[in-house]
């Protein structure tokens, strides 16, 4: 289908730009990754690329869903107004969708290079702020936003390095400068400034070179101001014709030392030990100090953000000692800790053969840490879920290659990632992996399916056994009501213990133990064999002993087992076999 070009930056630009950044970061994901030596040859530059616009699609998406809902908004192919840009009322403005594109990215940004682009879109978005309530911008409001973008990019990088991202966003913004006319031939003109940029990063920084690559963040970056191009022409330019030696993940390329960060100077042997990455609640001044605190501390540090919200990213030896900076600074949260272990891009000399695949995986994504230690000493692949941040199809592709087999079982425990995790095996799948979905709507129930995973037997049988155990138990949580609602038991209000049987209100009350006897007595009355009960990080452990204890002298055949689960969200969770 024809993408419908755009004459002015508006809203529905932004939502263009963004849905098609999206898509062509998609198709180039695995390509960027291959190139991907520098700051580290971790492989996953264009992956962090694609999460962190994956983040800003979402933010974008809400901002438009939300307008329709209070009455509509104009569709992409209706004709428009040649002299005068379209009413506000019909949809969100050139504000409201820049900021979310903004906030969407800083709140998911990932590694060095989702950082830097980050800040990339925050500031653009600064610019096109500025014009208040105005419907639109054209080109001259176009080549300030690219301009300041860059500008900003590079202040936030602690030690900027040329040859990098950072070069070609400078060069896509000269390029834009100099160009006459409405967004569509800025946006040429910024596309071609940084594609020439790019091809040329290999004799500015050497690790590149050496590896006959070109960077990889700077790749990326072609990619987004080739979809920009495309926005406003309704065609994509061309591919760009670069050097693409390819270099596996975790090894160096031909002749490639490790280099210490995009912030950092080029050379050097072995490099910290962690990558740390925080979202940061905290006054400008106190930031300032994080950063002199960090930049002592390690390399690759890039603090983007502003208005109170920011995003920390740094290489450290001491994982404990960034976090507290961060602590001393304001409030950090979805914290992120990477190792980058022996057979990373940290490693010199000797080069190791490649890990050769196992014939399957599991991989489960799971809602608290004591539950990530019990599936993975089951021997599953984990993907941390915190409450209320359900994890992008992306980061559950990210963790399918992790488990680095030829056949993936995926339990996504969550009915509510049951898109999500489809679209990620089909990802899978065009990478050569055998995916079976088994749609587990609680973590529960992926217990139950990973205590009969017996990896020496057919595939399809495997799954077929997995399925039927997870179909076999009844999921149950109980929690806390956080405001006043309807549900199918009646009006709760905020604070009202709950009990879900099946992801459907069944109890009401007040007290914990209470209406978790009475969950397990419905679940009960139909049968059972084994209770699961899951013990969130602020249920007391008195809530599981009067339940074993109730199973104990009402339902003699019944065995029961306990878990902790740690920061799950729910108080307990309950499995019924």
């Amino acid at each position: 289908m024809a993408q419908v070009p755009q004459r002015f930056f508006d809203a529905l630009a932004v939502r263009t730009w963004c849905g098609l950044s999206l898509r062509a970061l998609g198709r180039a994901r695995e390509e960027i990754d291959a190139i991907n030596v520098y700051p580290v040859a971790d492989g996953d530059t264009g992956t962090n690329l694609y999460l962190t616009v994956e983040s800003a699609v979402a933010a974008v998406e809400a901002v438009f869903a939300a307008h329709e809902v209070d009455g509509g908004t104009r569709d992409a192919s209706e004709d428009r107004d040649t002299s005068e840009a379209r009413d506000t009322a019909d949809g969100p403005s050139l504000a409201d969708a820049v900021g979310a594109m903004a906030h969407g990215a800083l709140i998911g940004a990932r590694g060095n290079s989702g950082t830097i682009l980050a800040q990339l879109l925050r500031g653009m978005a600064q610019v096109l702020t500025e014009r208040g309530d105005s419907a639109h911008t054209e080109g001259p409001g176009l080549r300030l936003a690219l301009r300041h973008a860059a500008t900003s990019a590079r202040q936030a990088v602690a030690h900027p390095v040329e040859g990098t991202v950072l070069t070609v966003a400078s060069a896509a913004a000269d390029a834009a400068d100099g160009a006459e006319g409405d967004c569509a031939e800025v946006a040429r003109a910024a596309y071609e400034g940084a594609r020439a940029a790019l091809v040329a990063t290999p004799g500015q920084l050497p690790v590149l070179e050496r590896a006959g690559v070109v960077d990889a963040g700077g790749h990326g970056l072609v990619t987004g101001r080739a979809a920009l191009v495309e926005t406003f022409t309704g065609r994509a330019p061309g591919p760009v014709a670069v050097p693409h030696a390819r270099v596996e993940p975790g090894r160096a390329g031909p002749g490639e030392e490790r280099a210490t960060g995009e912030c950092a100077e080029e050379g050097g042997d072995g490099g910290p030990a962690f990558e740390v990455i925080y979202l940061l609640e905290a006054e400008d001044a106190a930031v300032a100090r994080l950063r002199r605190r960090l930049d002592a501390l390690g390399d690759s540090l890039v603090v983007v953000g502003g208005d109170g919200l920011w995003n920390v990213h740094v290489h450290v030896d001491d994982a404990g000692a960034a976090v507290e900076a961060g602590v001393e600074a304001g409030r950090p949260y979805r914290i992120r800790i990477t190792h980058f272990g022996h057979d990373d891009a940290h490693t010199t000399g000797a080069e190791r053969p490649p890990r050769e695949r196992a014939q399957r995986a599991v991989v489960a994504v799971v809602p608290g840490e004591g539950l990530a230690a019990l599936y993975t000493e089951a021997g599953a692949t984990t993907l941390l879920a915190r409450p209320g941040e359900p994890p992008a199809s992306g980061e559950l592709v990210q963790a399918v290659r992790r488990a680095h087999a030829r056949e993936v079982v995926l339990l996504p425990n969550d009915a509510d990632l049951r898109h999500t995790a489809a679209a990620a095996a089909e990802q899978a799948r065009t990478e050569g992996v055998r995916v079976a979905l088994i749609p587990t709507r609680s973590a529960v129930q992926g217990i139950a399916a990973l205590a009969v995973h017996e990896p020496e037997r057919r595939f399809d049988e495997d799954v077929v056994a997995m399925t039927s155990a997870a179909g076999a138990t009844r999921h149950a949580e109980v929690t806390v009501a956080e405001r006043q609602s309807w549900t199918t038991a009646g009006i709760c209000q905020a604070g009202d213990v709950l009990g879900l049987i099946d992801g459907d209100v069944a109890v009401i009350g007040a007290d914990v133990s209470e209406v978790a006897a009475t969950v397990l007595d419905r679940m009960l009355s139909a049968g059972g064999e084994l209770v699961t009960l899951v013990l969130g990080d602020e249920a007391p452990q008195a809530v599981a002993d009067r339940l074993e204890a109730r199973v104990r002298e009402a339902y003699l055949a019944v065995d029961t087992v306990v878990y902790r689960g740690g920061r799950q969200g729910a108080l307990l969770l309950v499995g019924v076999e």
